[in-house]
């Protein structure tokens, strides 16, 4: 960050500002596949909150962690713009709406035997 600060010329702040603002930036490492699920009252009153935590179970981490092998970043976020589909969860650039605690663990399974295929 400071040598960023400092080609860009502006003061360090400012960049950690915008570092920290916008949840695309990171300051720490984040798996090959960041898993957001959206936490927004549609998604929220239709399980949001179930569908986090059998992640949570399924990963073995906490909603804002990273798995050891960097593999999955877990993230609520406020909106995904499919209310419609609530709960919805985004991995990647895939969409998954209508899950259930157990759908949602069914997907993160297939990508987890997806990647071991493709190592």
């Amino acid at each position: 960050m400071d040598f960023l600060a400092e080609k860009a010329k502006i003061e360090l702040s400012q960049l950690y500002g915008v570092a920290t603002f916008y949840s695309e930036f990171s300051l720490t490492p984040v798996g090959k596949n960041v898993i957001s699920v959206c936490t927004g009252t549609a998604c929220h009153v239709a399980g949001a909150k179930r569908v986090i935590e059998a992640i949570e179970g399924e990963l073995d981490i906490a909603e804002g962690e990273t798995t050891k092998d960097l593999a999955f970043t877990l993230r609520a976020v406020s909106c995904l713009g499919a209310c419609g589909l609530a709960p919805v969860m985004k991995v990647g650039s895939e969409t998954f709406g209508r899950l259930t605690p157990k759908s949602a663990r069914d997907i993160i399974r297939k990508i987890k035997m997806r990647e071991k295929n493709n190592l």
